[in-house]
């Protein structure tokens, strides 16, 4: 067989979840339209007969203004160095640029084949696509470049067999008919977390985090604690909302999507709770999952 990993990184909004979840055919990696919404490196794995590709879902690398800032874009890096093959995917429509190229010249200084990914082509003319894939050939010592559309899945399957030339391993990772190595503590967060993106404004989501507190799983049921922190009191009476209006919103979007989970009934309850500057508390980054062990580069 053949196997190996893969690393997914890029700037924020370039399609990376959206990716995985097309290559994996399910909801991994949370996805909304709001950069930096991946804050974590996330492990999707795809399985086929005689192949296994571990691909690392890594946070949009960014321009960092907090501490959160800077262990994702350390989170990114660090997750690409040790894979068997880099994508790097671009959103076409804008193409590469300036602010691209420092973050490709480290991705390239790894020793790595490195792929470029040019995607969301469904919303691109042939001569668009062409003169990306010209630009990209004369300018950079990319090892492939691939047109991709990672929401309808188009030429997805070429990627993959030709990542698949470039894997040397022999060994299964994991299980077969495993999906990803994430805890159902992180699956549950981070599903809440996209409500709380998908229904707040402004720098209300890049200001928010979850923290799942319990779980209670019975025979028919499965009952949950988890906490909404955010960073001021103004904060939490938008994720609150009037008479608890946007909490209940948030609360039975994620209670359908966790149901997915579990196929039980779910009783989710959500608390918010105000941890004024916590972006900034290295120990409380940690205990939110934000940290490893070692945060050298």
């Amino acid at each position: 067989m053949k196997s190996g990993f893969v690393a997914i990184i890029g700037r924020p909004n370039s399609g990376k979840s959206t990716l995985l979840n097309q290559i994996l055919g399910e909801k991994i990696a949370i996805v909304t339209h709001k950069a930096q919404t991946t804050r974590n490196a996330i492990l999707g794995i795809y399985n086929k007969e005689n192949l296994q590709i571990v691909f690392v879902d890594t946070p949009g690398i960014h321009n960092a203004e907090t501490s959160l800032g800077s262990y994702m874009n350390k989170e990114a890096m660090s997750q690409a160095a040790g894979t068997d093959v880099i994508c790097y995917i671009v959103d076409g429509k804008k193409g590469l640029t300036k602010d691209d190229d420092a973050i490709l010249k480290r991705a390239f200084s790894y020793g790595i084949p490195v792929f470029l990914l040019v995607n969301k082509i469904d919303e691109m003319s042939n001569a668009s696509i062409v003169k990306r894939l010209a630009y990209a050939a004369e300018n950079y010592e990319f090892a492939e470049i691939v047109p991709i559309s990672a929401l309808d899945g188009n030429n997805v399957d070429n990627l993959l067999s030709t990542i698949e030339n470039y894997l040397h391993d022999n060994i299964c990772y994991y299980p077969t008919d495993a999906r990803t190595n994430m805890t159902i503590d992180f699956r549950i967060a981070e599903i809440i977390r996209e409500k709380v993106i998908l229904n707040t404004y402004e720098e209300v989501p890049h200001l928010a985090a979850v923290k799942v507190d319990e779980i209670k799983e019975g025979k028919s049921k499965v009952f949950i604690e988890a906490s909404i922190i955010c960073n001021k009191a103004t904060h939490k009476g938008i994720i609150i909302g009037r008479n608890g209006s946007m909490l209940k919103k948030i609360n039975d979007a994620a209670t359908a999507d966790i149901h997915e989970l579990f196929g039980k009934r779910i009783i989710l309850s959500l608390y918010v709770k105000v941890e004024e500057d916590w972006l900034n508390k290295d120990k409380r980054l940690f205990e939110l999952g934000y940290f490893s062990d070692d945060q050298d580069e």
